[in-house]
């Protein structure tokens, strides 16, 4: 299955620290059981049916499959070409203003959650066809639903609210910590909801061609423009002007990393030379270089500004990617920004994820796959988790 590069990036210290945060993580006090229970609650106040699906790859074997309501794994059967129909993961939901608790495994992977129909998975000889809804055509296209992201293993549960793909129905996660408190993220503020739409609807510049709605009119959700500009919905030049700019600050000046929260002393420094932007070490050594980005590797934190799970390039990019959508690489020549004081200030930015961030409660959010830098998204982890939780919100 598809896993974001944000998720990834909780499974390893290596990988957390390249992302901005600190990589000290507190040893659990018990080893953490083979499965936890999962409370999900139903504070929507709509009337349709539920639906939760539990999928992902079993830690323990590398399978990809999914888990029933008592967190027993599933192994997906072998798909074909074309997709086959996937066995019903389906489980029965909360009706609204009711909870029911279910056991999560150790996996890495997605709970998704619909509302009125069920989800429609294949899975081809490659593993599970997860919806891809910016295909007009996709079986998911006219559903309303969401997933959030999650990783339980022996170190602990990390979960998040993530609005990387989507916008969509509203929800909250949260983790039980062992002395009995809670600690949540991903609630909107009141009226969020709607407010995010009114606000991307008077975007101008073609943000308001991210919205999705079902065949009566309805909002079914916001693309993230990353799949806007592949679908053209959104304008593929939508951030060249802010590029060029940051490509011609920093041919006279240099642009400095320093992506390890907990190792100050490890920095890089970028240098535009034509079409180019070199990094250096503190030795003087070019360590990694990177062609001028276009909207879609912004967007998306791929393509030209890919990052792999490295201690060099990943970490870099991680950074530039930060930078370029919260629009900061010209305010603020150190990166990346420890406080949100300065992004989203540009007039060219990446809207979408300004306007989300604006309607939560707590200011957190997964806007684009690299939110995490400087420790601005909407996850919470625990190293020994009682419980987890997910609440399905108000859309009003």
């Amino acid at each position: 299955m598809r896993i974001k590069p944000k998720l990834l990036a909780v499974l390893a210290a290596a990988a957390t620290v390249a992302a901005g945060l600190t990589a000290t993580v507190s040893a659990p006090a018990e080893a953490v059981p083979a499965t936890i229970p999962l409370k999900i609650t139903n504070n929507s106040g709509r009337g349709e049916p539920v639906y939760i699906y539990n999928l992902g790859t079993n830690l323990a074997t590398g399978q990809q499959g999914w888990a029933d309501a008592n967190g027993t794994f599933h192994p997906w059967p072998a798909g074909g070409n074309p997709p086959t129909p996937a066995p019903d993961a389906s489980i029965a939901g909360p009706a609204n203003g009711q909870s029911i608790t279910l056991r999560m495994p150790k996996f890495s992977g997605r709970v998704y959650f619909s509302y009125g129909q069920k989800l429609v998975f294949k899975l081809t000889t490659g593993g599970l066809v997860q919806p891809a809804v910016q295909n007009p055509s996709d079986p998911n296209r006219n559903i309303l639903f969401n997933w959030t992201e999650y990783t339980l293993n022996d170190s602990g549960l990390w979960i998040n609210s993530t609005q990387v793909d989507m916008f969509s129905a509203p929800y909250a996660v949260g983790v039980q910590r062992a002395d009995g408190t809670t600690k949540v993220t991903g609630h909107l503020k009141p009226g969020g909801y709607n407010g995010f739409f009114t606000a991307l609807r008077g975007q101008p510049g073609g943000w308001a061609n991210l919205i999705q709605t079902a065949p009566n009119g309805t909002v079914l959700r916001a693309l993230a423009p990353s799949y806007g500009v592949e679908i053209g919905a959104l304008p593929a030049t939508v951030m060249d002007d802010y590029v060029n700019r940051v490509w011609s600050k920093y041919s006279t000046q240099t642009l400095t990393v320093t992506p390890f929260t907990d190792q100050p002393n490890i920095k890089y420094f970028g240098r535009v030379s034509g079409n180019v932007m070199n990094f250096t070490n503190s030795s003087g050594q070019v360590v990694t270089s990177f062609q001028k980005p276009n909207s879609a590797s912004i967007f998306g934190c791929a393509g030209l500004l890919d990052a792999p799970n490295d201690l060099v390039r990943g970490p870099i990019s991680r950074t530039l990617c930060a930078g370029f959508n919260r629009s900061t690489l010209l305010t603020n020549p150190n990166q990346p920004d420890s406080s949100n004081v300065d992004f989203y200030k540009d007039v060219v930015t990446n809207h979408y994820s300004r306007k989300i961030h604006a309607q939560m409660a707590d200011g957190k959010a997964y806007g684009f796959a690299f939110d995490d830098v400087g420790a601005h998204e909407s996850l919470v982890h625990d190293g020994n988790p009682q419980q987890a939780y997910i609440t399905l919100d108000p859309f009003n």
